[in-house]
This record gives structure tokens, sequence and C-alpha cells, in this order.
């Protein structure tokens, strides 16, 4: 398949079992899954996980490791034993890519896992690794706190494949365009939601914040990328209004994948 294939998140589902919410992402339309990595044992078990997407019809584009607040204590608490644990995961399951985040500034020997051991890895497992942008944390009265090393776009120089959130890049204030522009053929996934422009990272469905994604997105296939873009959106006050959160994923899947065919009117 030539051009972007989208997926939609499991995060959005985080307390579902991961059964159901491949049931609804089909049922929705979707073909692609992003399987995020939480205490539900199935998306920790490649086996359990691979039958699911097969039962469903879903192809497993991408996991995203354990390095989320909300899954912090997934697999304890080093960075790098969650890495190495969703590659295996991701291997054993059939899935390109595992998405993670950079790790925080003062985890200096875990930096240097990141530089210097994990291409190696890759190398070995043949598994993309794909490093998100990250964003500063402003507090009131104090400059921003940068918690996290290669959060900032000249950072990002040197690392090989990179993963572009667009609510991330909100908060960051940083031009979409220019982002994906600057990643240049480093771009491996995206995840893709809107921003309510307040200054913090607020996922909403593409449509109901301030970003231009129609722009962005024609951009994507203007420039020939032809990785995956999952939308990663927070769905939290739709999940008990099941009519309402169904005709919002198959809106948010039509609006998308018109615009990625190339249907701009």
């Amino acid at each position: 398949m030539s051009g972007p294939r989208l997926l939609f998140s499991t995060a959005a589902f985080f307390a579902r079992p991961l059964d159901d919410s491949f049931r609804l992402i089909a049922e929705c339309g979707y073909t692609g899954v992003e399987v995020l990595v939480t205490n539900d044992p199935a998306s920790q078990d490649p086996v359990r996980m691979r039958a699911a997407a097969e039962r469903h019809g879903l192809w497993i584009g991408a996991l995203h490791d354990p390095s989320l607040v909300l899954t912090r204590w997934v697999w304890g608490t080093d960075r790098v034993v969650k890495i190495e644990r969703a590659i295996d995961v991701a291997s054993g399951a059939g899935i390109p890519l595992v998405v993670t985040h950079p790790p925080y500034r003062w985890q200096r020997s875990t930096r240097a896992w990141f530089r210097d051991e994990l291409p190696h890895l890759e190398e070995r497992s043949g598994i993309v690794v794909g490093i998100e942008n990250m964003f500063p944390l402003v507090h009131v009265g104090f400059h921003p706190l940068m918690l996290h090393a290669n959060q900032d776009l000249d950072e990002l120089e040197g690392i090989e494949h990179l993963v572009l959130d667009t609510s991330h890049a909100a908060v960051a204030r940083h031009d979409l365009i220019g982002v994906r522009r600057l990643f240049g053929d480093r771009l491996r996934h995206i995840h893709l939601s809107d921003n309510a422009g307040k200054g913090f990272d607020s996922h909403l469905p593409p449509g109901e914040g301030v970003l231009a994604l129609d722009p962005f997105l024609d951009e994507l296939v203007r420039s020939g990328y032809d990785g995956t873009i999952s939308l990663e959106v927070d769905l939290r006050r739709f999940l008990t209004e099941p009519r309402r959160l169904r005709a919002l994923m198959e809106e948010m899947r039509e609006k998308v994948e018109a615009r990625l065919d190339g249907h701009t009117a």
C-alpha cells in the first residue's frame, strides 16, 4: 500500500480489555491499530495480541511502550527494560514499530544507551524504535521546566527514527509543517490529534482545537510520506455514550482518509 496508513490508538480506551477495543475500532471501519501497553495482560502478550487482531481483521502497525505517566509502573521503572520488552513483544506479534518517549534529562546512563546501544538493538531485532517529540512543562511564575532530553527540535539531530506528536508540538509552540520538514525522512510515525491551545497536552479529536491539521495532512501527502498515522485522541467524555463515540470515530476516520486520498475540497 502506497501513501500513509491510518491507525487508531488503543490509548483512547485505557481501561478497556484489548479485545473490546479492537472490536470497536474494527466496527468503526479502521483496518489498522496502535496498541498502548498497559496493565491489561493482552497488551503485553504477543500471541494474544496477534490473535485478537486477526479475529477482528486488524493490522497492528505500532506498539507504544509503557513510558506514559499512567503506565510508569508497567514492566518496572527501568526505561531500557521497557524498550527491550516492547521490542520482544513487537517481534513476536509482527509489529514493525515501537514508539517511546525520550529519557528524562537526569537519566544520563539511559540517554547514553539510547545513543549508543539502541541502534544496534534495532538492527538485530529488525524493529524500528521511534522517539516522540516532547514539550516543556510551564508553571506560572517560573521558566519552563525541561524534563525530557531531546524535546527541543535542535536536540533531535542525530536521532534516526522520529515520531511527530501534533499535540506535543502545539504545547511546545512548534509549527507542524516546519517540524515535518525538519524531521524529513527520519519521520516514521505520527500521533495525530488536535490541541486546545491553552498550554497543555489535550489530544482532542481533529477539528476540536486550534491546530491547522488539514494543511499538515496535505503537506504529508505532497511530501510522499508513506509511514503510519495514528489517531491518538482523548475520548473519555464519550465512553458512556456509545452512539456518539462510534459516530465520532467514524467521522474522524472518514475525514482523515479523505484528506490522505487528496480530497481537499
